[in-house]
């Protein structure tokens, strides 16, 4: 199994209801495709750094996760289905992407309390 972190910009016309559900169906996509998730971070609504779609905000989501190679064509294959969807970007992560995950969960969790 191999580590991935995908990062995806939802439009920013939704709710924060309708953020949860469209975060919800691709932890759902992940899951039942035998991935397990390590981490998910909500960064909320930022503004970007060009306009995309006429559009200058969007709700940023992260999500770690462990799985096979081929779970990544399906859920950017879901990604480009879903309107909600303004911008995605999937990658592997090597032992060194690891270790600096790993350190700065942990210092935004110190962070937080």
């Amino acid at each position: 199994m191999n580590n991935y972190e995908t990062v995806f910009i939802l439009t920013p016309v939704l709710s924060d209801a309708q953020v949860e559900e469209a975060v919800k169906k691709f932890e759902d996509l992940l899951t039942s495709n035998n991935c397990e998730i390590v981490a998910k971070e909500n960064w909320g609504l930022k503004k970007l750094a060009y306009p995309i779609q006429l559009k200058k905000n969007g709700f940023y989501t992260l999500i770690e996760f462990k799985g096979e190679g081929t779970v990544v064509a399906d859920l950017e294959t879901a990604y480009k289905r879903d309107e909600r969807v303004i911008r995605y970007l999937t990658t592997k992560l090597d032992k060194h992407a690891i270790e600096y995950a790993v350190t700065r969960r942990t210092k935004v969790k110190t962070a937080k309390v």
